[in-house]
């Protein structure tokens, strides 16, 4: 297994320093469902050295539509451990590492070695506690949610994350490829960021399709978070 042909379009893309430079950096990916699914796939076979799969969840029948690292096989087994596996089919050079249970048990933990936090949840409170952390550990991280065909995406850094505080409540429904479409943006913005690249953060993406069938980008900077 040669490490220089596994990654030889990406290092043909921004050389061999920028790919060792990914071997070098340890991300979260909280939750392992639709969004991390992809996530999975996505930043899986770019190279980053550790990435930390964080779920409680076990796959149940009517997930796997959508969350495409998962078969009709691992129905009952954990979501994390089988996304873990698909990693490591997949990229030997890559090390996975499995927190089976909630977020808030996570942060309790201790553990908040990561260059980067990658949100891959569905629900308001544990992005806020997300955002607690990554605020207080001052480690970037990348917000993703969709319903329906809409998605929104940002990397925060600065950003006040309060700005999506908001009543909970269940999506009417999700397309399997919009997730898919506002995970690979989640993975390009944590990409460049990782690789060191030119990256908008604290820039809220919303993504959608009119009723034509038109695909819509339109963006909105986040004020900066106020710690006082």
């Amino acid at each position: 297994m040669d490490y220089a042909t596994y990654y030889k379009r990406q290092i043909s893309l921004w050389g061999d320093d920028i790919q060792k430079l990914l071997k070098d950096k340890r991300v979260a990916i909280v939750g392992c469902g639709g969004l991390g699914s992809s996530l999975a796939l996505a930043l899986g076979g770019s190279g980053i050295g550790e990435i930390v799969l964080i779920d409680f969840d076990i796959v149940s029948f009517h997930n796997i539509h959508r969350q495409i690292a998962l078969r009709v096989e691992d129905v009952g087994a954990t979501k994390a451990s089988v996304v873990a596996n698909v990693i490591a089919q997949r990229n030997p050079f890559v090390k996975a590492e499995v927190f089976e249970a909630d977020f808030d048990t996570f942060a309790k933990s201790g553990d908040n070695r990561f260059d980067l936090i990658i949100d891959a949840t569905d629900n308001i409170q544990t992005r806020q506690e997300i955002d607690r952390l990554a605020k207080e550990h001052k480690i970037p991280w990348v917000y993703g949610a969709v319903e329906g065909f809409n998605a929104q995406v940002c990397l925060f850094e600065k950003g006040d994350f309060n700005i999506f505080a908001t009543k909970e409540h269940i999506p009417d429904g999700v397309a399997a490829p919009m997730v898919m479409q506002a995970a690979s943006l989640e993975a390009n913005l944590a990409l460049r960021y990782l690789a060191g690249l030119p990256v908008a953060t604290d820039t809220l993406y919303y993504l959608s399709y009119n009723s034509d069938g038109e695909f819509i980008v339109q963006k909105f900077k986040i004020k900066e978070h106020n710690s006082d």
